[in-house]
């Protein structure tokens, strides 16, 4: 029981919760070495903290379940109410518009115009004036939306519906 008050009272899912919102918005294939072993060295840290080494596996099965309540608990506040998933998963963000890198949002999102040209270049994408909307999504890709170019550089018209 004990360990349960300790996960519980320490808010520690809260915590981590916390750390990864502010770590950034990466998926874990695109994390770099350091972080996936920070995030490894995390999790065994809390671990420890809240079993205070005890290796027991009932103690294993109460953290588990214990950090379990809470995901499930954000899981159906996402699904209930829309307007609080922007607290729990974040919000999409315009990163360039009509050609041109926001580098406010830039900046406050933590990402390099080497690294936005490098997402650009994985998705065919060869200069920042080719790119009519590029958003990074809440799970850290991201989304381009394109200009269409006519063969001599025009863009084209939209075709009537």
């Amino acid at each position: 029981m004990e360990i349960v008050v300790r996960a519980v009272v320490l808010f520690l899912f809260l915590f981590l919760w916390g750390i990864t919102r502010l770590v950034g918005r990466s998926s874990v294939g695109e994390l770099s070495t350091f972080q996936l072993v920070l995030f490894v060295a995390m999790g065994d840290l809390v671990q420890q903290g809240i079993t205070q080494d005890d290796v027991s596996m009932t103690s294993a099965v109460l953290t588990i379940g214990v950090f379990a309540v809470p995901t499930l608990v954000l899981a159906t506040i996402n699904a209930r109410y829309p307007r609080l998933r922007g607290i729990t998963h974040g919000v999409p963000v315009v990163i360039v518009k009509d050609g041109e890198p926001d580098m406010q949002n830039l900046k406050r999102e933590r990402l390099s115009l080497d690294d936005l040209l490098a997402a650009a270049r994985q998705e065919g994408i060869r200069r920042f004036s080719d790119i009519e909307l590029a958003v990074l999504e809440t799970n850290g890709r991201v989304s381009f939306f394109t200009r269409t170019r006519a063969r001599d550089g025009a863009p084209e018209e939209p075709d009537p519906v």
